[in-house]
């Protein structure tokens, strides 16, 4: 299969603000951020019922209110409000940080050097299917101390539904119960492990608290950094002068990988929902208002990034919103970093003559979630 290039679009009018639900937007949504950043910072989409935020320093501000929370309504950390969103968030940032981070490598650095050297032997292959979609979800997998066969079965949770913001996913939860009843009377050094001992208010978390931390980890772990692992690798594999000083300098992949997430943000576009009335670009918004922070058109808002629509690893701050940012940072990002870095290291010892299959280019498509679906490379 091999997949061109889409022609651009006729401009789109500035007159009237873009809707988002216009099939046209699924495949190139940047023209339409653009007339929105410009012309209408702040648009009240009727067919989507949301309002439209769009500059930089409008959706960096909303990001971080209080005041909203994630949709539909749920158990996640973005769901949470106030004292108890501050609560959790402390108990799973440091867990995150820390003995979750042993158990993150090993698996990480043995499913991604396993991964190339399958891919290694092939004369070509579509690094989505065979790499991306298996390593993040492997990953988080291995942090939380799950068994490694849980792997295909979580990432068909991903495929079935379970999104970055977890959901109640039975399966999930009825998959749990055994494990938390384990971890709770014999912990290990696991993240599960961390959850189950951990406390708010002298209480322990309750299980359903746990499997709604855990299913936004897999969850964001799995299909939002699947997708923007594809990225980063079609951007890297796009300009194969900054591969080779990638290849050269591997102390600048972090900076690879955040210049990738800015560029092309694996959720574009993020919705909340005001449970009180709240200012947003400068205008009062009732309780209840859904609001549709335009992620991808804040990460090339030419106000805050110089030539914003260029991939530059040199970049000397891309800034941090495609996991999120202030109370919606999500906590799995130091995570998917990580997951990231040991995936190009492993790619680049297995594979050096990486790029891509003749009349390839990647194809990116979505907008609530965005990423190439297919990449197509000649491994040696």
């Amino acid at each position: 299969m091999r997949c061109l290039s889409v022609p651009p679009e006729d401009p789109i009018p500035a007159a009237t603000p873009p809707g988002l639900l216009s099939p046209v937007l699924a495949r190139d949504p940047y023209p339409a951020f653009r007339v929105l950043r410009e012309s209408h910072p702040l648009a009240r989409d009727e067919f989507l019922g949301a309002w439209l935020v769009s500059r930089y320093g409008d959706v960096c501000e909303a990001l971080a209110r209080d005041e909203l929370v994630a949709l539909p309504p749920g158990r996640t950390l973005a769901h949470m409000e106030g004292a108890t969103h501050r609560a959790h968030r402390a108990l799973v940032e440091p867990a995150l940080r820390g003995r979750a981070v042993a158990a993150l490598a090993a698996g990480a650095s043995r499913t991604a050097h396993v991964l190339a050297r399958r891919i290694a032997a092939r004369p070509e292959t579509d690094l989505v299917t065979e790499f991306c979609r298996w390593l993040p979800t492997a990953a988080v997998v291995a942090a939380l101390g799950l068994p490694h066969e849980d792997t295909a079965r979580v990432q068909r949770w991903c495929r079935d539904g379970l999104g970055h913001l977890g959901g109640g996913h039975h399966e999930l939860d009825a998959r749990l119960r055994p494990h938390l009843a384990r971890r709770r009377s014999r912990p290990g050094d696991d993240l599960l492990s961390v959850l189950c001992a951990a406390e708010v208010d002298g209480r322990p978390l309750s299980d359903e608290a746990v499997a709604g931390l855990v299913g936004s980890l897999l969850g964001g772990g799995g299909e939002a950094t699947a997708l923007a692992l594809a990225s980063f690798l079609a951007n890297l594999l796009d300009d194969p002068a900054q591969l080779a000083l990638v290849r050269e300098r591997p102390e600048l992949i972090p900076a690879a990988w955040a210049e990738s997430l800015r560029r092309d943000p694996p959720a574009p576009v993020v919705l909340r929902r005001a449970v009180r009335p709240v200012v947003v670009a400068g205008t009062t918004l009732p309780a209840g208002a859904v609001v549709a922070c335009l992620v991808g058109a804040a990460n090339r808002d030419p106000a805050r990034f110089a030539d914003p629509d260029r991939y530059d690893i040199r970049r000397a701050d891309p800034g941090r919103l495609a996991f999120g940012a202030g109370r919606h940072a999500c906590p799995g990002a130091e995570l998917a970093a990580r997951t990231a870095g040991y995936g190009l290291h492993a790619l680049l010892d297995a594979l050096p003559g990486l790029r891509w299959a003749p009349g390839f280019r990647p194809d990116p498509r979505g907008l609530l979630t965005r990423g190439p679906r297919t990449l197509l490379v000649r491994p040696q």
